[in-house]
């Protein structure tokens, strides 16, 4: 059997989260390709080439893909998983991480072929059943599928990343044509010098008892910068206007397992806890005794946040 994954890139970089997807095929499937569908990304293929346990990787760049559509990226999947006779298809299993990028290009795959696709799984059991979290990680559910094609979303957190040191041929494929369906107008980004949320090794979290964007940015930005750690939010926050939706952290924002996790003025709304959780030591900060974070945290702190940020960011100097 062999799995292909999507790799996830900006056409100059290999995203981390890429790495833990590797991880998760090599518990599927025997030998595993890695598809780069970009323009101008040869070092991601190189980068990609470089992952320990990835036999070959598939470079597909055009011009079409400089954007990651996501119709015509799935395209490119759907030319490669359904071209019998191929050297390089069949494929048992096509994974993506459970990132934006793998969850807009997936569920595409998953039509096109007529499977079902199994999201966002914790652990394999074997090459066809699998874990995954349902009711915001409260139950644990046990998926078999029959399907002779598993299209599976990877949530990182669960899975070891990869470990560079491979050697994998780099081989260039034919594009598929630009599908037409879409086009790609604008993109906003943000920029900063702090790690990414999402593989952050440290995470400063805040919620709604901050009471304004501005307290936000005086109480955690230094308290981030002793840490050297990434910034984030729950929803109730993000909702407020306090930072941006890319902060947010939870079931409908990013999910994440730093080694610490920080969360000054959030309560532990289910849904926010699903997205946390399985950080290795939590850290809550809270007035209120009972709030439902205090379940999860390894050291929980019931006081004024306004007096005992400051006075952590002044402990770490």
């Amino acid at each position: 059997m062999t799995a292909l994954i999507i790799a996830e890139h900006d056409n100059g970089t290999l995203k981390s989260a890429t790495l833990h997807a590797v991880t998760a095929a090599l518990q599927c499937a025997e030998q595993v390709h890695l598809l780069v569908a970009g323009h101008g990304c040869a070092a991601v293929a190189n980068a990609a080439a470089a992952i320990k346990g990835v036999a070959r990787v598939l470079l597909a760049d055009a011009p079409q893909y400089a954007a990651g559509l996501a119709e015509n990226v799935a395209a490119q999947v759907i030319a490669l998983a359904s071209a019998p006779g191929s050297a390089n298809s069949p494929y048992s299993h096509i994974l993506a991480t459970a990132t934006a990028s793998g969850k807009n290009v997936l569920p595409r795959v998953a039509a096109r072929l007529g499977v079902a696709q199994i999201s966002e799984i914790t652990k394999v059991l074997s090459a066809d059943t699998f874990e995954r979290p349902i009711y915001a990680g409260n139950v644990i559910a046990t998926v078999q599928s029959k399907d002779a094609i598993k299209v599976i979303s990877v949530r990182a957190t669960a899975f070891a990343a990869a470990e560079c040191g491979g050697n994998a041929d780099v081989l260039p494929i034919d594009a598929v044509a630009d599908s037409g369906l879409s086009r790609f107008v604008s993109r906003e980004t943000t920029s900063s010098d702090r790690p990414e949320l999402a593989s952050a090794n440290i995470i400063v979290a805040g919620g709604r008892g901050l009471g304004s964007g501005e307290n936000y940015a005086r109480l955690l930005e230094p308290l981030a910068d002793k840490l050297n750690a990434a910034l984030g939010a729950s929803r109730a926050a993000v909702d407020a206007g306090f930072v941006p939706n890319d902060y947010q952290i939870g079931q409908t924002g990013k999910v994440v397992a730093p080694d610490l996790y920080i969360a000054v003025g959030i309560s532990g709304a289910i849904q926010h806890l699903a997205g946390m959780k399985d950080s290795k030591i939590i850290v809550a900060i809270n007035k209120d005794a009972d709030a439902p974070i205090f379940a999860v945290a390894d050291y929980g702190i019931v006081g004024d946040l306004f007096e005992l940020a400051p006075q952590l960011t002044a402990a770490l100097s």
